[in-house]
């Protein structure tokens, strides 16, 4: 067991005057922001390509879904792996490796020429993701002093947001002018270039402890114990949440997971310290982040389904749409960011939470054919909300973090994003097929449909739950108006009760974050 010492290693307070490209800290900034972008893009990006993909390879919805999950559970698997392999092996080698098998895994997906392939390099890719993610701000906590530190943070979220914000945009151009193949075509410039500025002017970067035995039972037990909470949220909402196969991934999953934290405790070299969660600070950011991409992974789905199926907008119709939230996600990153350096996260962090509890509450005034002048103000606040979030909270956890843990908490951070995305997704879609199925009929029959038509459409409550209509040409005018009317009723009743949960929860991390933070952080309240 390790001694319980204060921390003695906080960045430099200033830095020696530029002897050369790779002593600049904004320099590195520059570089892991091209591979961050190349990251969030895709991620975006392949959400506008599903339907393509599935209609050019025959894949069924199954299928579909793996392509998101197996990326997904790949990544959050290794996330904090690959921090702490770059705080040991050295940072800028780890990113490197990270963004060259990234952007070989997104040529491959494009030349595989079947789902399988497809499902395949999605896993491949997100293993790469998982060395290059963390490492991005386990880098800037290397090279930034304290007091920049958190702007150089707020442009990372800048860079993150602005990514995310062009994807349904890019992806969709893409789609309709090219083919589903080329957003994956596009990371090969992208990543050739990250790569080429990465060479020129990365400084070398790791913390390691010295000569010992690397944690392979720990790598095992967090990678087995993610894998298995991962699974059974993102299949919870198939197989039903009380299914066994459900609870019984999620129990495996935490038992793991507590057995991974006593044994990490009890090592003198852990993967993932435990002494970091003793830092207040640091414990409820990790929270936040996973609250703060719930509510953004998951409103943004619905959001997506509303606007294309329910109101016939197309992906770039519907990117375009959601420019507020997109515009005002960049703008709120450096904002948070300078906010939080000035007065601490336990500001920004409740005020970002409470703008996204005041547009989920909005969300609540929304019907099938809602005006745009409904629409945009709670797209603003969210985006705000988040940018604010976003920021604060990658200060929290990586700022208070001692600077050779930076790759671990990185790591952190992200796994708490992905876990929080795929909780956000999985569960809000749950609640909305669930409202559905249960007024799916009763919103038929008040728009105008015949009792026993409106009850033989029940077996399409999943097309509903997509914002799909169940109707087909041949269908008499009338009744395709009354379907229509009735379906997108009932997939807003879904979303009114998908919207009340995110409030609750954005509520609960205001609370949270504003009682339980401290006035200001520091890597010196984190004890070795």
């Amino acid at each position: 067991m390790s001694s319980t010492t204060v921390d003695k290693s906080p960045l430099p307070a200033s830095r020696p005057p530029g002897t050369g490209r790779r002593s600049n800290p904004w320099l590195t900034l520059a570089a892991v922001a091209i591979g961050l972008f190349m990251v969030n893009l895709d991620a975006s990006v392949v959400a506008i390509a599903n339907p393509e993909i599935g209609r050019d390879l025959d894949a069924s919805t199954a299928d579909l879904q793996w392509v998101t999950n197996a990326y997904l559970i790949a990544m959050a698997a290794l996330l904090i792996l690959g921090g702490k392999l770059g705080d040991r092996f050295g940072r800028h080698t780890v990113y490197m490796v990270g963004t060259l098998g990234f952007t070989l895994a997104s040529v491959a997906i494009a030349l595989s020429g079947s789902i399988e392939g497809v499902i395949t390099f999605r896993a491949v890719q997100g293993l790469f993701a998982a060395l290059l993610i963390p490492n991005t701000l386990g880098l800037l906590r290397a090279v930034f002093a304290p007091q920049k530190f958190g702007m150089a943070v707020g442009l990372w979220a800048m860079v993150a947001s602005c990514s995310t914000a062009l994807g349904p945009i890019v992806g969709g151009l893409l789609i309709e002018h090219v083919n589903w193949e080329s957003v994956f075509y596009i990371n090969a410039p992208i990543g050739v270039v990250a790569l080429v500025v990465s060479m020129l002017v990365l400084p070398a970067s790791k913390d390691s402890t010295g000569h010992h035995r690397f944690d392979v039972p720990g790598v095992i037990l967090l990678a087995v114990g993610l894998v298995a909470l991962v699974f059974g949220v993102v299949k919870g909402e198939t197989w039903g949440w009380s299914s066994g196969g459900t609870l019984g991934a999620i129990a495996a999953g935490l038992i793991l997971l507590a057995v991974f934290c006593w044994y990490e405790s009890r090592l003198e070299h852990p993967l993932l310290p435990m002494r970091l969660f003793r830092n207040r600070s640091l414990t409820i950011g990790t929270i936040v982040t996973a609250i703060n991409f719930f509510v953004l992974l998951g409103v943004i789905f619905f959001l997506m389904l509303y606007l294309q199926n329910v109101r016939g907008f197309t992906p770039v119709e519907a990117g375009i749409r959601t420019l507020p939230l997109s515009l005002a996600t960049v703008v709120a990153s450096p904002l948070g960011a300078a906010l939080t350096q000035r007065f601490g996260p336990r500001l920004t962090m409740p005020v970002g939470m409470a703008l996204q509890a005041a547009a989920s509450l909005w969300m609540l005034t929304w019907d099938a054919h809602s005006s745009y002048a409904a629409l945009w103000p709670p797209f603003l606040a969210i985006g705000l909300g988040v940018g604010m979030v976003m920021s604060a909270s990658s200060d929290a956890i990586v700022g208070n973090a001692p600077k050779r843990d930076g790759g671990v908490a990185g790591g952190l951070q992200a796994t708490s994003l992905q876990i929080g995305g795929a909780l956000g997704t999985s569960v809000l879609v749950s609640l909305i097929s669930g409202k559905v199925g249960s007024t799916l009929t009763g919103e038929l029959t008040s728009a105008g449909v015949p009792a026993g038509a409106a009850a033989g459409f029940q077996k399409a409550e999943d097309a509903v739950s997509m914002g799909v209509s169940p109707v087909s040409a041949d269908m008499p005018a009338q009744l395709r108006a009354a379907v229509v009317e009735g379906s997108g009723n009932a997939f807003m009743n879904g979303v009114h009760s998908a919207v009340i949960v995110t409030a609750v929860l954005c509520v609960a991390g205001a609370l949270l974050a504003g009682i339980g933070m401290r006035g200001r952080t520091g890597p010196e309240a984190v004890e070795d």
